[in-house]
């Protein structure tokens, strides 16, 4: 009788967990970090040493990239994602990257370890559909746009299709505020880990376009409760081909991290 069928948290309040290489997601925090987008080889190689070298786990780059301007860089393709593959298995990092089309799941799905569904294809329901047929981990970005009940929703789709491995994303609603790029909601983190048993990670990067605004925010959520976090980090951000204010250097990764391990243990006091 459920509203979530398949997504909602039981009444024994266990929760999902599962395996990506020697990560457990759900149980270990997720440290996902990376540039928004790989540019080259030699640029992505960089940013996941840094990102290693941090305390990362996960690896992050956008082959395919969703921008608002037709005119600016859209992403390298399946290069992009040859050279993404390289950098994660270089420096023993799984990978996650974006799939935009349903044409492009097997594609991608041969070189990452985790798909990502960005926050504008949050309600494309035919792709939701697909990556519920496949065997690979999805990350679902809430759209800008979209209740909490409206991402849950999303999140039944492709669990109906027989993938249990989904982990929700909190990256930020658009607001009448326009200090910020988006308008973190950690309200919502709180209300997905009441309603469902699913994993939820938040992105502070997407959510304030403002480098100096991550850290603090990495913290709150961690405090609210996530289980990872999503970081843009880049190894010359000023030079960035694609949202260059909001990522981070390699030193201010490692000093995020670090205050980060230190809030998580700190939360594991109040328990």
């Amino acid at each position: 009788m459920s509203k979530y069928k398949l997504a909602s948290l039981k009444e024994d309040g266990k929760r999902t967990t599962f395996k990506v290489e020697n990560i457990e997601i759900g149980k270990d925090f997720l440290m996902i970090a990376g540039p928004c987008s790989v540019e080259s080889e030699e640029q992505i190689m960089e940013g996941a040493r840094l990102a290693k070298e941090a305390g990362a786990n996960m690896l992050r780059g956008g082959a395919f990239k969703p921008r608002t301007s037709p005119y600016d860089f859209q992403g390298l393709g399946r290069v992009g994602l040859k050279y993404l593959r390289k950098a994660g298995d270089e420096y023993d990092l799984p990978i996650i990257t974006e799939v935009l089309d349903v044409r492009d799941i097997y594609l991608v799905s041969e070189y990452a370890d985790v798909l990502q569904v960005g926050a504008r294809n949050m309600q494309n329901f035919t792709l939701l559909t697909e990556l519920g047929k496949i065997d690979k981990p999805i990350l679902l970005k809430r759209g800008m746009n979209a209740t909490i009940d409206e991402w849950i929703n999303c999140a039944e789709y492709i669990l109906k299709g027989g993938n249990n491995k989904v982990v929700l994303c909190e990256r930020g609603i658009r607001t009448y505020e326009t200090f910020t790029r988006n308008t973190l909601d950690l309200s919502a983190v709180v209300a997905a880990k009441e309603l469902t048993h699913l994993p939820v990670v938040v992105d502070p990067s997407h959510a304030t376009g403002r480098r100096e605004m991550i850290k603090p925010m990495s913290l709150a959520a961690v405090m609210a409760g996530c289980d990872g976090l999503e970081i843009e980090e880049h190894p010359n951000p000023c030079e960035a081909l694609s949202d260059a204010k909001q990522q981070l250097t390699g030193e201010e990764l490692k000093d995020l991290i670090k205050a980060v391990n230190e809030t998580l243990k700190f939360r594991e006091s109040l328990k």
